[in-house]
């Protein structure tokens, strides 16, 4: 399975904006779907936004109106606009491939390919 690769991750205080990346080195024509899932310390990965191919998108209600997610096909990438960020916010956000029904895109196992992760801090 080919990995995701995350990045864009940092240090930001409360309130502020980061943009997250989610490149997919060989394209991910062969998938439905792109999501974002996120663990903080000492808590189980929880589901954070899904798009869909096409303009689909989903979101946890806690990120509701605060995340947008996109995707620019040319570059086989997928975008988590993240404004108004809150410490709850703070975790190592991941992205993952998959072909999730409508029932099951809020769970990790409809998806694949995890990376690394990259690292949200939010502090003042």
């Amino acid at each position: 399975q080919v990995q995701m690769v995350e990045s864009g991750g940092g240090l930001v205080q409360p309130g502020g904006s980061l943009r997250l990346s989610c490149t997919a080195p060989e394209g991910t024509s062969s998938t439905s779907a792109t999501t974002w899932f996120r663990q903080a310390p000492g808590k189980e990965r929880e589901f954070v936004a899904t798009i869909r191919r096409g303009t689909n998108t989903y979101y946890a209600d806690s990120v509701k109106g605060r995340f947008t997610i996109s995707r620019d096909n040319a570059k086989n990438t997928v975008y988590l606009q993240m404004n108004g960020l809150k410490l709850e916010d703070s975790a190592i956000y991941y992205c993952g491939r998959g072909n999730p029904i409508t029932s099951s895109l809020r769970s990790q196992d409809a998806y694949w390919g995890w990376g690394q992760g990259t690292q949200v801090t939010v502090s003042s």
